[in-house]
């Protein structure tokens, strides 16, 4: 398959509930813009706390990822102008139907659900994606997908304006101010 520039990623997380799923939909957000998406939509409850924690790790690790909320999905759904990924272990294999995603030039929003996925939402999917049959964490399903989709190279991205950077280390933890970091090169 010709590598091709993919149109931007947009992550639905159904259903958010503050007080179960403080930390998965922290960490489903975090593993969306870490692993390339440009954006995310959440609906269930109102967590301003989840946008504020989100919002805090852009302005100090960069990019420009964008965390917004949808009183209904059927609306955000409707609204949407490209093509719909749920993710779900019920659904097709990822590797029997990565290619034909990656070949579709649209943007994509990739669902990821939360307690109860509404039954609709199969129908209104143009691809449900199975990231195993197996039952296991939202977050790993989303990061696996878009690995996939990416052919691994998200896995190097570049965040502009981060204030913060990594230095790899065999055996310590090595955090700086980015602006160090880039005069170093």
């Amino acid at each position: 398959m010709e590598e091709q520039e993919h149109k931007p990623i947009t992550v639905l997380r159904l259903g958010h509930r503050p007080s179960r799923d403080k930390r998965v939909s922290t960490h489903l957000l975090l593993a969306a813009r870490a692993f390339g998406a440009r954006d995310a939509i959440y609906t269930g409850i109102k967590d301003v706390t989840l946008e504020e924690s989100v919002s805090k790790i852009v302005k100090e690790w960069g990019g420009d990822f964008s965390v917004e909320y949808s009183e209904s999905w059927k609306k955000t759904l409707r609204a949407w102008k490209g093509k719909i990924i749920h993710l779900t272990m019920y659904g097709l294999p990822v590797e029997d139907v990565i290619d034909e995603i990656k070949d579709d030039l649209f943007p994509k929003l990739v669902i990821v659900g939360g307690a109860k996925v509404p039954g609709d939402l199969y129908g209104m999917a143009d691809w449900n994606v199975a990231v195993t049959n197996q039952p296991h964490s939202e977050v790993s399903a989303l990061a696996l997908f878009l690995h996939e989709l990416y052919c691994g190279k998200e896995l190097s991205l570049n965040f502009p304006g981060a204030k913060l950077t990594v230095v790899p280390q065999a055996n310590t933890k090595k955090v700086i101010p980015r602006a160090i970091h880039m005069s170093n090169k």
